[in-house]
């Protein structure tokens, strides 16, 4: 069973940059598309950024330009890098996979974004 870890969360200053990873314990399938994801407080989780296996990636409206998501299925790795945060960026992120069965979602990592 795939076991997704993620980090790199921080607390950063408004206009700051944060690159998350997310490591998988097992083989990610070098075709299924992965996201990312964040969770805001009181607030569902929902997909921000996802890319297939061919590379293909796409963003929501709030992060196109400022968020970059990239894999490396060679070791089983999916980044977000996150430049120019926002305090609305505050939240946890998680990944998985875009479509379902989900993997198990893993602890997620704290991202903060103080103005």
């Amino acid at each position: 069973q795939v076991q997704l870890v993620e980090s790199g969360g921080d607390s950063v200053q408004a206009g700051g940059s944060l690159r998350l990873s997310c490591a998988a314990s097992g083989s990610i399938f070098s075709g299924d598309a992965m996201g990312w994801y964040r969770q805001s407080p009181g607030k569902q989780r929902i997909p921000i950024a996802t890319i297939t296996g061919g590379g293909s990636t796409d963003y929501i409206y709030s992060v196109k330009g400022r968020f970059t998501i990239s894999r490396d299925n060679a070791k089983n790795t999916v980044y977000l890098q996150m430049n120019s945060l926002k305090p609305e960026d505050t939240a946890v992120y998680y990944c998985n996979r875009v479509n379902r069965p989900y993997f198990a979602w893993g602890q997620g990592t704290q991202v903060t974004v103080s103005s």
